[in-house]
């Protein structure tokens, strides 16, 4: 795939604004926030954004073997409940036409996150699946690194 246009360019007012709400979702930490961004972004076969928020959870702390395994995460032990019900709430609602965010998802979420911290986490993945909307539609792709 090729870059069809920079967006960035064309609509940087829309761009910034998107980016600037990223600071107000403060209850999630930015390791936290990272995992869930780039599992968001391997469902939605993101290029750009699994390169992004992998350096991203890496800068934060993020272990290579959490971030290996993070596509089977339900099949590894190291993966607390907390974390495996954010993760399994931003796969609902990342797939939300087929799943509707069901009942039972929240109420597991719930069980481990304030209100705050759930609508924050709603934020950040409906955000990140408007990011990956933009970066597939538009053919924005990593630059190669040298590591």
């Amino acid at each position: 795939m090729i870059e069809r246009l920079d967006y960035v360019a064309i609509n940087g007012p829309a761009i910034a604004s998107m980016a600037k709400a990223k600071g107000d979702m403060k209850t999630i930490d930015a390791k936290q926030r990272a995992m869930i961004e780039l599992r968001v972004s391997q469902i939605n076969g993101c290029a750009y954004c699994v390169d992004l928020h992998t350096m991203e959870a890496r800068k934060a702390g993020e272990t290579t073997q959490r971030l290996d395994c993070l596509t089977v995460w339900r099949e590894v032990s190291f993966f607390d409940d907390a974390e495996k019900a954010a993760l399994e709430w931003a796969e609902a609602v990342t797939s939300i036409a087929t799943t509707g965010a069901p009942d039972n998802l929240y109420a597991a979420l719930s069980e481990h996150y304030s209100e705050a911290e759930i609508v924050d986490l709603t934020l950040i993945i409906a955000q990140m699946n408007a990011w990956n909307r933009l970066a597939i539609s538009f053919g924005h792709l990593p630059n190669a690194r040298s590591q």
